[in-house]
């Protein structure tokens, strides 16, 4: 069983970060876990610096070893999985979150348990269950359940899920980065970074691309309420790579783009429906019509992996509803309030300028 935090439900703590991550490692004894890891993949600056990007998911010798997102920023730990239950608790409890992230665990997860001789069925159904609203989830399981149909070495499957997951982030981080003008600013809600994928991210890759090519620009990151995505993760990984941007609540942006302060929004997605509506952290919404109201554009960055075909519209899935002592614990608040804690909204199609996948920017999520 992997080390974890003490039961109950997890609420983000609000302190300060640390500064720089040192770049020793060391194994804690019996503990299965790696502290102040220098495992980040590294890329190169325009300038020739190397910008360290965390990886949430690290595969090496044959174990699975996740990035525990809820320490951070105050801590960076990995611990090793051991089978696939494990693995169903981490991306349940925000150990590992991000749609694209979410999807390359859980393969592993599966490849795991083929390893182990497990009922891959039974697996499945519980990783399914992990997090319902997240789609890459569901088609990385339905894609490893095939593999196994038909002989396949899974552990091969996996890998093969990992690499093209962080292909599909080079590629929208090129095609994005041509949205980006020098001083122009922009914004964007939650993590849809590094830590959210398995590589650049998807929102946050054409910020990388374009930033390594030596384009100069701002970003706006909402703090995203109530576990704090923005502040703790996105804010901490665009100061890693030396981009300038600006904290702030989230209920500052409608201000900002009211003063024509921000020039594009670009968020990323948990599921995108075959009509391209987009399903995405609490606050999406809001900030889609916000922006058309103030016409400035708002882009949504996935992989094809996020494309739910199979699913009409966003008014078809089901929206996770998370524990209420995200929402109250660590902050002034009635005790005994009642608390409605929604992890996603869906935003409509109409509200999309375009969508930046691996294919390029489009209009239609049926052309990407």
């Amino acid at each position: 069983m992997a080390v974890r935090s003490p039961a109950g439900p997890w609420v983000p703590r609000r302190r300060r970060a640390r500064g720089p991550v040192p770049a020793n490692a060391r194994l804690l004894p019996r503990a299965h876990a790696w502290r102040e890891s220098p495992i980040v993949d590294e890329r190169r600056q325009s300038g020739g610096g190397v910008v360290t990007l965390p990886a949430p998911i690290r595969w090496r010798d044959g174990r699975l070893w996740l990035l525990d997102q809820r320490r951070l920023p105050d801590e960076v730990f990995y611990e090793e999985q051991l089978n696939a239950r494990d693995v169903a608790r981490a991306i349940r409890d925000l150990h590992v979150r991000g749609a694209p992230a979410i999807g390359v665990a859980a393969a592993y997860a599966m490849a795991m348990a083929w390893r182990n001789g497990d009922d891959l069925v039974q697996t499945a159904g519980e990783l399914r269950l992990a997090r319902p609203t997240a789609v890459n989830l569901e088609w990385a399981v339905d894609r490893l359940l095939h593999a196994a149909s038909r002989g396949a070495d899974l552990m091969e499957e996996a890998r093969a899920v990992h690499d093209e997951d962080r292909a599909m982030c080079e590629a929208i981080g090129r095609h994005g980065a041509e949205l980006i003008k020098p001083g122009s600013n922009l914004l964007t809600h939650c993590n849809a970074g590094a830590l959210a994928v398995s590589h650049l991210g998807t929102a946050t890759a054409p910020m990388y691309v374009a930033h390594e090519a030596g384009v100069r620009f701002h970003v706006y990151v909402d703090e995203t309420r109530p576990v704090l995505q923005g502040s703790r993760l996105t804010s901490w990984e665009l100061a890693r790579a030396g981009i300038d941007h600006t904290l702030i609540c989230d209920s500052v942006a409608a201000h900002l783009m009211a003063e024509d302060a921000v020039d594009l929004v670009i968020v990323g997605a948990d599921r995108v429906t075959a009509n391209g509506d987009t399903v995405n952290k609490i606050g999406t919404r809001a900030l889609a019509i916000v922006a058309q109201y103030h016409g400035v554009p708002f882009y949504v960055a996935c992989p094809s992996s996020t494309v739910d075909s199979t699913t009409a519209t966003g008014a078809d899935v089901a929206i996770e509803e998370r524990p209420v002592a995200e929402v109250t614990e660590g902050i002034p608040a009635v005790l005994g309030v009642k608390v409605r804690n929604p992890a996603f909204d869906v935003t409509p199609a109409e509200l999309v300028t375009a969508y930046v996948t691996e294919h390029g920017v489009v209009k239609n999520i049926g052309d990407g």
